[in-house]
């Protein structure tokens, strides 16, 4: 048996990924050894899906909002990419989910039709929490459980204990020990660390620890188990220590790490699973278990971080020799890429699921969005345009069709043309301890400005929460290791935790609200152009441009990272000899590469099309601030921005007078890159206009900052990108409202290098 602990693999994706320099966004066809595995049949796949969201509050348990769409998200990603049949899956929800109902389903659903060769699946989306181990397992004498809907606490607790109707780990182990296949998956979206809210986020966790004991029934189901499995306890216990039981388990973060029931736009989800089955839908090739999983990880990593929340999903396998390298859940995708499939059909109109789409671009599709029905092979055979959206759900108009299309259920879609809101918004929640007064005078300075909306929490996504540095707060992130905190009365910008901030946007203790309003205007601007450029750049996968972006060490050319549409370019770019790792980069825990302050740094940009492509960088930082580092020679035309086709261009190139230098702050910085068909003229104009006004002699050669005026450029190229999409014959068959910014997949390519800023060595 191949045993790939969780620690010996995070260890082993930390050093390939540094050898193969791929960022997270990289999603490579694996080689042959995944191909042989998928040459091989599998049987009837089955799925157990589980989602709790109505947990009663008078039980000590806090509601979530996300679990019934996780399910969801799991449904629609097995029947469409995966090949599962919808009767082979079965869904509980809420009431459904009592401890009786959850072990009866897997009995009877799982266990029972099972057979040698088939593929399982077990999905738990809800709260998780800790009950005392009889047998002390870990060091601490508990074990993880799922809470079902009606395992309540004991009346007195927290002050005295008593027993709870949980499903434990142990259960699990057993009732994954009776499965007749190795092909088993389970995936649990759960914690057991916190509970309650974390400013916009809820925590899928119920109090537990030493004070709570496993009921008598599920101490006696156990012991049924081990009788009809032929083990004695000890036994049990050697095995369960040993590893898992067989097969795949995925759970949604760390032990000492919350699980987060996030709010998007119209809905909210489990953080881990709208990252997995997003991914999963995008995913071009069948790669191992493995390698998905590592690059699902950092995509939970980034969105949760986003948010101000550390999730690092992790992963234990128990894998024979002929599963080493099976692709994920057993079984290789049945369909190709796509962000929406159609679930109805009436007459002309449509029902579509779109989750494919990424959770940043999600508002760009709320009407007027248009999606290619594609065959098979990726060919279009028709136009859906999208006239609503409530959550994941969308309506559609049917455009056209070729003579070899019809619209009807399964149809997959891919995006064609994205629609960015010219009056897009910042949302920023109001913090929850400020008095009823203060809060009051917050949203009403806020709606006094353009483009920034105040929300309640909890409620809806908000992208920061403005709120005052409390003591109590300023305690808590003390704790956790922060440093260079704002002082304790100040009022400026957190992350949707609360657990994080925007060092940069706080101000001097006991500010007005009103002038603390008013200072943070620019930061406003800057975070609202951010959020309009991750909007054209959120579904990276989408574009069909053959264009490839690296990122290197100036002096030495090692590659830090390679990214491109995956729909664009035809083959694998080359990649580092495995053999000959990069010695000199190092990566954080979430597999994030590390650059100190002071490296310098250089992009190559290869364009494989028959045209010429015009190209942008730009780069967020840790605080939001976003610069833009090419084109940078302002006095140019056009052309500055310009790669001719079937060349590639070095930025900086030998004899240019500037150089990319890593800077603070330290943290999560992206390099935003853009490159689209028709030319950025608008958008360089207005970059020229800025530099020569500027009084810093360098200007024209140093990467360019941008306060005030980064809206606008981000608006100068929106109009370009606009511009090349009405041109020609790209929408002769859509008629674009004048209000709108389209934004064509054919003629745009938006990619993505994430790194981490960390301090140097010298310093």
């Amino acid at each position: 048996m191949s045993n790939i602990k969780r620690r010996h693999f995070l260890q082993f994706s930390a050093s390939t990924l540094a050898t193969l320099g791929l960022s997270q966004f990289d999603m490579i066809p694996q080689a042959n050894s995944v191909g042989k595995v998928l040459a091989q049949s599998t049987g009837r796949k089955l799925a157990l899906l589980v989602g709790i969201n109505d947990y009663p509050a008078s039980n000590g348990l806090d509601p979530l909002k996300g679990c019934e769409n996780d399910v969801k998200l799991q449904e629609y990603l097995l029947i469409h990419r995966f090949g599962f049949k919808q009767e082979d899956i079965h869904i509980l929800l809420n009431q459904q989910a009592t401890r009786q109902g959850i072990l009866t389903a897997f009995e009877n659903h799982l266990i029972a039709q099972a057979k040698p060769g088939d593929v399982v699946l077990f999905h738990y989306s809800g709260h998780g929490s800790q009950v005392q181990d009889p047998d002390r397992d870990s060091s601490d004498g508990l074990n993880s459980t799922l809470v079902p809907i009606d395992s309540p606490l004991p009346a007195e607790f927290p002050i005295s204990g008593g027993t709870v109707r949980d499903i434990m780990g142990h259960t699990l182990f057993l009732l994954m020990s009776a499965l007749k296949t190795d092909n088993v998956t389970f995936v649990l979206d759960s914690c057991f660390s916190g509970g309650g809210t974390r400013g916009n986020l809820r925590v899928r966790s119920r109090s537990g620890g030493e004070k709570l004991q496993p009921s008598q029934e599920e101490l006696d189901y156990q012991r049924q188990w081990l009788k009809r499995l032929g083990l004695s306890q000890q036994e049990f216990i050697q095995k369960r220590r040993q590893n898992v039981a067989k097969g795949v388990v995925i759970t949604s973060s760390k032990r000492n790490q919350y699980a987060a029931d996030v709010p998007f736009s119209g809905f909210h989800a489990g953080a881990f699973t709208y990252s997995l089955t997003q991914y999963l839908w995008q995913q071009t090739g069948n790669e191992s278990v493995n390698r998905a999983i590592a690059n699902i990880g950092r995509s939970t990593k980034e969105l949760a971080s986003e948010n101000g929340n550390d999730q690092d999903p992790e992963f234990e396998s128990n894998l024979s020799q002929k599963n080493a390298n099976t692709p994920i859940y057993f079984t290789p995708v049945q369909a190709i890429p796509a962000e929406a499939v159609v679930t109805q059909v009436t007459e002309n109109q449509a029902q579509l699921w779109l989750g494919g789409i990424d959770s940043q671009s999600l508002e760009a599709f709320n009407s007027n969005s248009v999606f290619s029905i594609v065959d098979g092979l990726g060919n279009e055979i028709g136009q859906v345009q999208l006239q609503s959206r409530q959550g994941l759900v969308g309506r559609g108009t049917l455009k056209y069709t070729t003579s070899k299309g019809k619209l009807h259920p399964g149809n997959l879609l891919q995006e064609r043309i994205r629609i960015i809101p010219r009056n897009a918004t910042l949302k920023i929640g109001i913090d929850e301890s400020l008095d009823d007064k203060t809060a009051q005078q917050a949203i009403q300075a806020m709606k006094a400005l353009k483009r920034v909306e105040p929300k309640s929490l909890t409620k809806e996504e908000v992208q920061y929460i403005f709120g005052r540095m409390t003591k109590t707060k300023h305690q808590e992130l003390q704790k956790k290791g922060l440093s260079n905190l704002p002082i304790v009365g100040s009022f400026g910008l957190f992350l949707p935790s609360q657990d994080q901030f925007i060092p940069a946007s706080f101000g001097v203790a006991k500010e007005p609200i009103t002038e603390a309003v008013k200072r943070l205007q620019p930061k406003f601007k800057s975070l609202l152009a951010a959020r309009v450029i991750k909007q054209i750049l959120g579904n990276t996968n989408s574009s069909r441009l053959n264009v490839t972006v690296s990122m290197n060490i100036a002096s030495s050319n090692e590659l830090l990272a390679e990214t491109f549409p995956i729909r664009g370019v035809a083959k694998k770019p080359q990649q580092p000899n495995p053999s000959t790792p990069v010695s000199s980069i190092k990566f954080s825990n979430a597999g994030l590469r590390q650059l100190p302050v002071d490296t310098q740094i250089a992009f190559q940009i290869k364009n494989n099309e028959s045209q010429p492509l015009y190209v942008s960088i730009l780069v967020i930082d840790a605080e939001g601030e976003m610069t833009i580092i090419f084109p940078n020679k302002w006095s140019d035309s056009e052309n500055a921005a310009l790669v001719e086709a079937k060349q590639t261009q070095l930025i900086p190139q030998a004899d240019d007078e500037f150089t990319l230098t890593i800077v603070t702050p330290l943290g999560v910085s992206e390099a935003l890159i853009i490159a689209s068909s028709t030319p950025l003229k608008t958008a360089l104009q207005a970059l020229q206009t800025i530099a020569s006004s500027s009084t810093d002699t360098r200007s024209r050669n140093v990467p360019l900052p941008i306060t005030n005026e980064l809206l606008d450029v981000t608006n100068n190229l929106l109009d370009d990108l606009d511009a090349g999409t009405r041109s020609g014959n790209s929408v002769n068959k859509i008629q674009l409202s004048s209000s709108d910014c389209g934004v064509d997949t054919t003629k745009l390519a938006a990619m993505a290098i994430t790194f981490e800023v960390v301090a140097s060595s010298s310093s």
